[in-house]
């Protein structure tokens, strides 16, 4: 039997600049009871705007994740970087990581799964550990939201919500028998992809909803990928119908945790902790009462940082590290569900 990967070091970062619920209010017509009612939300982070990127942020939490690993940079031989808001549309940020770091000419792999991407990109490195083609793997996730959020109050429904920041681990071959990542499980249905999206800039030809039988249209050469009307028109900003988002993952996220549970012959009853994706507040304690866990089983902390998609489950899962919430031999499951919609889970004996 193969030896399963464990989490070896972990570690993140939240940028200092703090904003509260009444500093929005300042650009918007909201509120902080407004916010907090809606999202349990009180405060996020937001990075420098010209000093913090979404790879820089990812660096500062991957040094913390190395330190702790008990290894180094020189000494890492898989990258994996999950995010929605990379520095470019192309390049991504694996390979900004891997230079920044000063790593050899290692490979650098991209996850866009937004929401989902860390537990995505988790099971991914987990694959490769088990099978022993690298034998330390740098998972990261990190987003940079605030530079593209539509500070009005056309966009508060969505600007409210999110924060920035950025959580790392590296994982290695376990020392022990049943010790590590226990099972992964992704899913996703595209059906209703458009509900929660940021259509522009993209390569659809500034149609929202594109067919998936559209002919080749010459006429169609050279129009604008990006314009005015798009900027003018709120078409850059994220689109979400919250509604139809919080029916669909309330449903979906015991699910995923059954799953993970199910497939290991255990139960919410030998569950130490679980750590949601930090998407509303209300989510995961619907999620917590639908499962019928205690409030020490489950960790938030969208409280102080709002959604950071990809960088939510790391973020708290290492805050509950340094805790003391998360010890030796203690049952851990990562869950997941955001846009796509994709929805994921990890189940992991510490």
């Amino acid at each position: 039997m193969r030896p399963l990967s464990r989490i070896a070091g972990i570690g993140h970062y939240v940028p200092k600049n703090l904003v509260t619920n009444h500093d929005l209010t300042k650009y918007m017509e909201t509120s902080d009871e407004w916010i907090r009612e809606r999202t349990g939300i009180e405060e996020r982070r937001y990075a420098d705007r010209l000093g913090e990127t979404t790879t820089t942020m990812g660096v500062e939490a991957a040094r913390i994740a190395i330190e702790r690993a008990g290894t180094t940079p020189e000494q890492i031989d898989f990258i994996v970087f999950a995010t929605l808001s990379p520095d470019y549309y192309f390049p991504g940020c694996g390979v900004l990581l891997q230079r920044a770091l000063k790593m050899k000419e290692i490979g650098a792999l991209d996850v866009r799964n937004q929401c989902s991407g860390f537990v995505y990109a988790l099971s991914v490195a987990d694959q490769f550990i088990r099978s022993g083609m690298y034998q330390n793997i740098l998972v990261v996730g990190a987003e940079k939201h605030s530079f593209g959020l539509d500070f009005t109050t056309r966009g508060r429904n969505v600007s409210v919500i999110f924060g920035d920041g950025a959580g790392a681990v590296v994982l290695q071959r376990a020392e022990r028998e049943g010790q590590g990542i226990l099972s992964t499980h992704l899913h996703s249905d595209g059906e209703s992809a458009e509900i929660l999206a940021m259509y522009n800039p993209g390569t659809h030809a500034n149609h929202w909803m594109p067919t998936p039988y559209a002919t080749f249209d010459e006429a169609a050469i050279g129009q604008t990928f990006f314009s005015h009307k798009m900027i003018e028109e709120g078409q850059v900003y994220p689109y979400m119908d919250g509604p139809a988002v919080f029916k669909k993952a309330v449903v979906k996220f015991p699910e995923v945790i059954q799953e993970a549970l199910f497939a290991n012959q255990l139960t919410t009853a030998d569950l130490n902790l679980l750590i949601p994706h930090q998407a509303n507040l209300r989510i995961a304690q619907f999620v917590q009462q639908k499962l019928k866990l205690r409030d020490d089983q489950v960790y938030n902390n969208i409280q102080r940082y709002g959604n950071t998609t990809a960088a939510s489950v790391p973020i708290a899962l290492s805050e509950a590290w340094e805790q003391g919430k998360v010890k030796e031999n203690d049952l851990v499951c990562l869950a997941a569900f955001g846009s796509g919609f994709t929805w994921a889970s990890a189940l992991i004996r510490w």
